[in-house]
C-alpha cells in the first residue's frame, strides 16, 4: 500500500540566521532535493507534496522545479502547518517528513509505511536511540522512554490524515538503527556535522 508524502519546509530557520534550510547544500544538492530524491525513489510513496510558508517562498520554486506538488500553508508552525496542509488537501495515510534530513533513506521510508499498516494504529514515529544522537555529535530533542530504552524521533511519521484534528493518537514506533539518520540540521553547528559527514 502507498501513502502521500508531505515534506515540511516552511520553517523560519531562526536558529540558522533565519535562511531558508531546505536550499542549504549538503554534498552536491539541496536538503530539499535530497529528501525529495528519497522519496522519489521509494516503493511506497506515490505522490510527494512540499509544504511551504510566506518565509521560503524560494524553497517553492526549487520543489517546484523538481516536479514535485507545493502547497502554501500559513508559516505557524510544524504542526499547525501539517495540519492545514492534510485538511486542505483531503490527506488519508500520509508521511510526513522534515525536508532538513540530509541523510534519509528510502528504506527507511518503505520500513516505516509497512510498519504503520501493519500496526492497525493511527499514527506512527519514527525514531532512533539517543545513543546514535550522541555518538555523532548531535543532541536529540524530545527524548522518550519505551520498554527502558531512551529514543528521539528522527522528524518522520506516518498518519491517518482523516484524524488529524483529534488531540491525541495512538502511535506505534519504529526504531530505526541507521546511524545517519539522526542528522537532522536544525543549527549551523548541526548543518557543519552533516556535511563533515558528507565529507565536504
Amino acid at each position: 500500500m502507498a501513502v502521500v508524502a508531505l515534506v515540511m519546509a516552511g520553517g523560519e530557520g531562526t536558529r540558522m540566521g533565519r535562511v531558508e534550510k531546505p536550499l542549504l547544500h549538503v554534498g552536491d544538492k539541496t536538503m530539499i532535493e535530497r529528501v525529495v530524491e528519497v522519496l522519489t525513489h521509494s516503493r511506497s510513496v506515490n505522490r510527494i507534496i512540499v509544504a511551504v510558508s510566506p518565509r521560503t517562498r524560494q524553497t517553492g520554486i526549487e520543489a517546484a522545479g523538481l516536479g514535485v506538488e507545493i502547497i502554501n500553508t500559513p508559516g505557524q508552525g510544524y504542526h499547525a502547518d501539517m495540519k492545514v496542509a492534510i485538511r486542505d488537501l483531503g490527506l488519508a495515510d500520509v508521511l510526513v517528513a522534515s525536508a532538513d534530513l540530509p541523510f534519509l533513506l528510502s528504506r527507511v521510508i518503505d520500513e516505516a509505511v509497512d510498519r504503520y499498516f501493519a500496526s492497525g494504529k493511527p499514527s506512527l514515529m519514527v525514531a532512533a536511540p539517543v545513543e546514535l544522537f550522541e555518538s555523532n555529535g548531535m543532541e536529540p530533542s524530545n527524548v522518550f522512554d519505551l520498554n527502558g530504552r531512551k529514543l528521539a524521533p528522527i522528524g518522520v511519521n506516518v498518519i491517518d490524515g482523516r484524524r488529524v484534528n483529534e488531540p491525541v493518537l495512538d502511535e506505534a514506533v519504529y526504531v530505526a538503527q541507521f546511524n545517519d539518520l539522526v542528522f537532522n540540521v536544525n543549527t549551523v553547528r548541526d548543518l557543519e556535522l552533516a556535511r563533515n559527514r558528507f565529507g565536504q
